[in-house]
Formats: C-alpha cells, sequence, structure tokens
C-alpha cells in the first residue's frame, strides 16, 4: 500500500481519467471518492476532474456526477469537424461535441476542458482554426490544444494516415497560440491555455515533476521518498481481471522500480521544460532532491545552441527549444552528454 509514504501530505487534486470513465455509474464515482476522502488528507479547494467524452452524455448523469463532487470536466471533443472525426474513428459528430458544453453547464459545472487536436489526417489549415473559433466560441475555462500523435499499438500506428507536412502543423500551432492568447486564453504549457484562475491543478504537478498515486488498472504512480529523495514508480496491473484478483492478496504492483540519478534528471526536465513560464532553479532541488549544479553545464550547453532562455534563477525553453522540444531533451539523456 502506497499511504504510508504520503502521511502527513495533503492530496491536491484528483483526476478520473483513463478510457471512458463516465461510464462508472454516479454511486460508483461516490464510492471511490468516499474511499479516498476516508483515508487521506484532503485540502479544502481540492480540484476532482472527470473525462468524458461527447458521446457518453446524458444530462441526468452528469447531473449526479457532479453531486457525487466531480467539480471539473475534461472533455474529448478532438475536433467539430465530422469528417475529422469519422477520420479519427470517434462516434460522435460536431453537434454532439457543442452540444455536451451546454449538458455539463446545465448539470452544474462551472469548470470545463476542451482537448483540440490539430495536425489531423487530411485536415486544412482553415479547418484547424475552425475548430479553435468554435471552441473559444464555448467558452471554456480551460483549453488543451495539441497535435496529433501516432501511439505504437494502434492502427494509425501501423497504417499511417496521410497528415499535413511538418510546416504546416507548425503554422496551425502558431495561429492556434494567438487565437487563443487574443481570446483571453493564457498558455501555460505546450499544450495548455486557460482563462485566469482556471490552470489545472492535476497537470501542473505532473509537469512540476510532483508525486502521484496511481489507483485501478494499467495506473502509473511516482513518489518520492522525503528523507531519502529517491524517486519511485509503481506500476500496476493492466488486466482489470489480474488486477482485481491481486487487491484480495493485498499487492496490485504489478512492476516497481526505483529511478536512477539520470532518469530523475531527465523525467524532471521532460516535464518542467513544458512550462511557458519556465521553473526556477530551487524547484529542481526540491523535486528531483539533487544539486541543480548537476544540470548546470547541459543547460548552459542548450543555452549557447539558441533551446533555453535563463533570466535571474528562471530557466524556460526558447521560442526554438519549444519549436524543438525533443532536440532540447536529447541533451539531457545520458548518451548524449
Amino acid at each position: 500500500c502506497e499511504l504510508p509514504s504520503i502521511q502527513g501530505r495533503k492530496l491536491i487534486s484528483i483526476f478520473i481519467g483513463g478510457g471512458t470513465p463516465s461510464l462508472f455509474s454516479p454511486e460508483a464515482i461516490q464510492l471511490v471518492l468516499e474511499g479516498i476522502f476516508s483515508r487521506c488528507s484532503v485540502q479544502p479547494d481540492l480540484e476532482i476532474t472527470m473525462e468524458a467524452n461527447p458521446g457518453t452524455f446524458e444530462q441526468q448523469k452528469f447531473h449526479e456526477f457532479h453531486a457525487a463532487g466531480i467539480n471539473r470536466l475534461s472533455i474529448g471533443v478532438q475536433s467539430f469537424n465530422d469528417a475529422m472525426l469519422k477520420n479519427l474513428g470517434r462516434v460522435h459528430d460536431g453537434v454532439a461535441a457543442e452540444n455536451s458544453v451546454s449538458i455539463a453547464r446545465q448539470a452544474g459545472f462551472d469548470n470545463i476542458n476542451l482537448d483540440l487536436m490539430f495536425g489531423l489526417p487530411r485536415q486544412s489549415l482553415l479547418e484547424s482554426m475552425q475548430d479553435i473559433q468554435t471552441a473559444i466560441g464555448l467558452q471554456p475555462n480551460h483549453i488543451s490544444y495539441y497535435q496529433l500523435t501516432l501511439e505504437p499499438n494502434t492502427q494509425f500506428h501501423a497504417q499511417p494516415p496521410r497528415l499535413p507536412n511538418d510546416e504546416k502543423i507548425w503554422q496551425m500551432q502558431l495561429n492556434g497560440q494567438k487565437i487563443l492568447a487574443a481570446s483571453g486564453y493564457t498558455q501555460y504549457e505546450v499544450s495548455a491555455y486557460s482563462k485566469t484562475g482556471r490552470r489545472c491543478t492535476h497537470n501542473l504537478n505532473y509537469w512540476q515533476f510532483g508525486d502521484y498515486l496511481g489507483i485501478g488498472a494499467g495506473a502509473h504512480g511516482k513518489i518520492t521518498n522525503l528523507d531519502s529523495q529517491s524517486v519511485t514508480r509503481r506500476k500496476k496491473y493492466r488486466q482489470p481481471k489480474q488486477y482485481i484478483r491481486k487487491s484480495h492478496s493485498g499487492s496490485v504492483d504489478g512492476d516497481e522500480q526505483k529511478l536512477t540519478q539520470e532518469d530523475v534528471i531527465l523525467e524532471f526536465m521532460m516535464n518542467a521544460i513544458r512550462l511557458t513560464e519556465g521553473f526556477p532553479e530551487e524547484l529542481f532541488s526540491q523535486r528531483a532532491g539533487l544539486p541543480f549544479n548537476l544540470v548546470r553545464g547541459v543547460l548552459e550547453r542548450a543555452k549557447a545552441k539558441g533551446l533555453i532562455l535563463s533570466q535571474g534563477n528562471i530557466i524556460q525553453a526558447s521560442p526554438q527549444g519549444e519549436q524543438y522540444l525533443n532536440d532540447l531533451l536529447l541533451e539531457f539523456m545520458p548518451e548524449h552528454g
């Protein structure tokens, strides 16, 4: 059990995601939350997010989810264009995507994120901008705007579709950033844009290399031992039947890995360097448990290449570093140094 490792620490967020958690009954979600609250100390303004797809929306059900304690909804619209949605294999259409926001508001949600992709198969620059404008018109508190990636073990990866070229994809991102900024959405991470005071606490914790518990089949967790400053990653058994069977014996961790110093440095940078405003030097020491001098030389080399900016004790990716983020991260790979 991971609870002893977080004794004395308060939960700042709960994120119910992975697949389609809205298929759970509101009663089941309430039981989960009650179980967490009975075992953990939480801060008063706890952010509790649930992921949902437009195709699963039922107004009464979401009233009940809100009543159960969910206070933030993340809706995976991906696009409002029917042709794009069909290419992605989504079951909802553009009308359902738009209606989902009003249904969520009627259910009592006043903190809503919309997931939106660009660089979709055969997508034009105009179509990507129309998606952004439609999303902004719905006035969500937060928009996640990110490029489609071809994940391993998916049909897209096995049979890659025709995607826009790199130049067009970069232009989609730049245009999207400009339109979102002009509409009052501040970019605070590579793919995250929010209205004032509506940044996602849960995702910020990831990007700042904070700790988190993983609950459920296939879930991942990361815990820092505050005494030894060692970082351990745990992964739960992936198959639900195996996860349930193992839960009866008291151990559902399928894998446990204590990170090496090199792993910690790379993982910290993979997350923190995505923050638009950068990170203070002391955050590295606090979250990685390592002296900042370990990365000072690498950062100086990256700065000389135009990939990093530094002002005072703040480190951030330069515009060039943001565009070539993978190249920047390569600087922190052990074999690269």
